[in-house]
């Protein structure tokens, strides 16, 4: 999800396009993340997760394949395009196979840990790389990442699926609260989490020290995410929830304020944390919502958040051409955050 966020500027100049243009190689990968979701949900329901998940990972596999054969654009974005409909398929498949083994809601969390750990190490790890071996960098080492994640897959068997197909998902209203605060924390802070790299080198700050902070959007949520899970169903799910909408408020908007380097990491870490609680509360309400069709239900809360990553992402860079390099983009996110505590009024969580 962030890899090519990273290394924006490398890239920009590898494939001689704008910022704003790179921010539409992570657009591409989310238009088919997106479009892939609530049909991965229903496989899953139907033929099992693991299934699903398989099959992710050969996409996933074969989009980088193609983005590391020439530095032709055109071939990026097509090669972004195929990855999202792995990663988009991977995320329903994985998040319902945690619960197929039976998996609580404290478990889901670490799951959604994972996830973040991946976004956060792109950001720390792959900057250097691209200094090391250019512009191919993000995709080689996605693709061996992909690869390591088959062994656990395919150990994954003898788990029990629900046999259904998605009926009524679409029309269950109550989902959609729980798909804006979705968009609110998980979606802001990715977007965040691709524009900070450059943002902070824009103020100054070396590639890896920019990478190492930023990372910490993506990475913190390894700690929270769990947190969050231990609260799923309980008296304190709202106050995770408000927690977390504050927090990447808050952290957002220390970006924006472009103080001090230290005061960025602030404020990095603040929307990692934030970002990272309600994952399990979200998910784990969404399952309860339909239990006849949770991968489902799952794909269609989490699309939310995609959609608001596709439209996001590319009108951030934009803010990249404005005066302040990037901070506008922040101060959106901030604000944005907040709004949402209108939403978690709706939320059964």
């Amino acid at each position: 999800m962030s890899n090519v966020g990273a290394v924006a500027d490398p890239l920009s100049d590898a494939y001689g396009v704008s910022l704003p243009a790179i921010g539409l190689l992570t657009a591409a990968l989310f238009v088919t993340h997106l479009a892939a979701q609530l049909p991965a949900g229903r496989r899953a329901d139907r033929h099992g997760a693991r299934v699903v998940a398989i099959a992710a990972i050969a996409v996933v596999v074969a989009g980088n394949a193609i983005l590391l054969v020439d530095d032709a654009f055109a071939l990026a974005l097509l090669g972004r395009a195929i990855v999202g409909f792995g990663s988009g398929a991977g995320f329903v498949a994985g998040l319902d196979l945690v619960r197929a083994g039976g998996g609580s809601s404290i478990l889901q969390g670490v799951y959604g840990g994972a996830t973040m750990a991946g976004g956060g190490l792109a950001l720390m790890i792959v900057p250097s790389l691209t200094d090391a071996d250019g512009w191919r960098a993000p995709y080689w080492s996605a693709l061996i990442l992909a690869l390591v994640a088959l062994a656990p897959t395919l150990a994954a068997t003898g788990l029990p699926r629900i046999g259904h197909v998605e009926v009524g998902v679409l029309h269950d209203s109550g989902l959609i609260p729980l798909g804006v605060l979705q968009a609110a924390t998980f979606g802001l802070a990715v977007i965040a989490g691709n524009w900070a790299v450059p943002l902070l080198e824009h103020q100054g700050a070396s590639p890896t020290a920019a990478g190492l902070a930023g990372g910490l959007i993506l990475t913190a949520g390894i700690v929270t995410r769990p947190t969050g899970g231990a609260m799923a169903g309980t008296a304190r799910a709202h106050i995770a929830i408000v927690s977390a909408l504050l927090g990447v408020a808050v952290g957002a908007g220390l970006l924006a304020l472009g103080g001090p380097f230290w005061l960025s990491v602030v404020g990095s870490l603040a929307v990692g944390l934030g970002a990272g609680l309600p994952f399990a509360v979200i998910f784990a309400a969404a399952q309860r919502s339909q239990p006849d069709a949770p991968a489902a239900a799952i794909a269609l809360v989490n699309g939310m958040g995609v959609l608001t990553i596709l439209v996001g992402t590319p009108l951030a860079g934009i803010a990249f051409l404005l005066p302040g390099d990037g901070r506008l983009a922040f101060a959106v996110i901030a604000a944005l955050s907040l709004s949402a505590l209108v939403a978690l009024r709706r939320a059964d969580i």
